[in-house]
């Protein structure tokens, strides 16, 4: 015997065949009584599927005009990663859409599965932590991203409402060159026109994006994801720092990544240990010394004396910790 859930998208797919369905018809297809039935019907209108009643003799049910849904066919692993998916996003800050558009799409998906995957679903979201907090991250308008994203794949210009760190509100013309989602956050990258620069803009800061006419020609060079990461490390901050530390790529890029510092080669092959130039720009300084002493490798602070001092200052502290010890 087919389980419910089946005999729903069967129900779904007669309805969707035209017309409409009397329930007595229904009901000798699906090999239920009238009143499952109905009850299968309710189950339809919760997943918000248009099922209207029609009264009368030849009464029965039938679609919304114009609407059509093909049933999702999903097996057991298939609905698990798209539950995980949904509750993944909306914890990490990658939903996209509002976090209630989420809850419903995972609310409609999690009604129709067996209760074996259903139990297997909630023994796992009792076993599974986050280490960040849900809606730690702003989302961007999901109109927005969609725009965007439209203007990026057909080399449309945009014009984009904008709201900087300082609260100051702008209105730009973006050539759009990619998003990028970094650290829990959306950016998308391309080149301000009006400045003739590039330029890295937060997509839930984007209150506002409508396409323009004409057409732009992408630029060769870095990707966008590669692109973002350049502005992160060459934006602008209270202290500019030069390091020069001994080692491979691997080894430094293991504490600063590309987001925070530029590594300028000395050495010709990334896995040869040598002296390498590493640049920051960093609103403080006091978190650098502890990164240093983590790469355990030879390093000469060129800039600032200030950091110097803060390097040597946990330098003594740890010495007399270990000498108490």
């Amino acid at each position: 015997m087919p389980r419910p859930t089946g005999r729903v998208l069967t129900l779904l797919e007669l309805l969707q065949s035209g017309g409409t369905r009397t329930v007595a018809e229904l009901a000798e297809r699906l090999g239920v009584q009238g009143r499952t039935v109905r009850r299968y019907v309710d189950q339809l209108i919760d997943l918000d599927v248009p099922v209207e009643s029609v009264r009368g003799r030849y009464g029965g049910y039938r679609l919304a005009p114009g609407y059509r849904l093909p049933p999702l066919m999903l097996n057991d692993d298939e609905a698990l990663a798209v539950l995980l998916g949904l509750v993944a996003g909306r914890r990490t800050g990658l939903a996209a859409a509002e976090r209630t558009a989420g809850e419903t799409a995972a609310a409609k998906i999690r009604r129709v599965l067996p209760k074996h995957v259903a139990r297997r679903l909630d023994t796992l979201m009792e076993a599974l932590a986050f280490t960040d907090r849900p809606g730690e991250f702003d989302t961007p308008d999901a109109e927005v991203l969609l725009t965007v994203a439209d203007a990026v794949r057909h080399h449309r210009p945009l014009s984009i409402r904008y709201t900087g760190r300082d609260g100051r509100r702008s209105d730009r013309t973006l050539h759009a060159y990619g998003i990028v989602a970094h650290a829990g956050r959306w950016y998308v990258t391309g080149r301000d026109a009006r400045l003739g620069e590039d330029r890295t803009f937060r997509l839930d800061r984007i209150a506002d994006a409508r396409p323009l006419p004409g057409s732009f020609e992408a630029p060769e060079g870095p990707d966008p994801a590669q692109r973002v990461l350049s502005a992160f490390a060459t934006a602008d901050y209270r202290h500019e720092v030069t390091v020069r530390i001994h080692g491979t790529v691997e080894q430094i890029r293991a504490h600063l990544p590309a987001a925070v510092a530029i590594l300028e080669e000395e050495g010709e092959e990334e896995t040869a240990e040598c002296w390498r130039r590493v640049e920051l720009r960093v609103e403080r300084l006091d978190w650098l010394p502890a990164v240093l002493a983590a790469l355990d490798r030879p390093f000469v602070i060129d800039r600032p004396a200030e950091l110097r001092d803060l390097v040597l200052a946990l330098a003594e502290r740890l010495t007399s910790h270990a000498r108490r010890a």
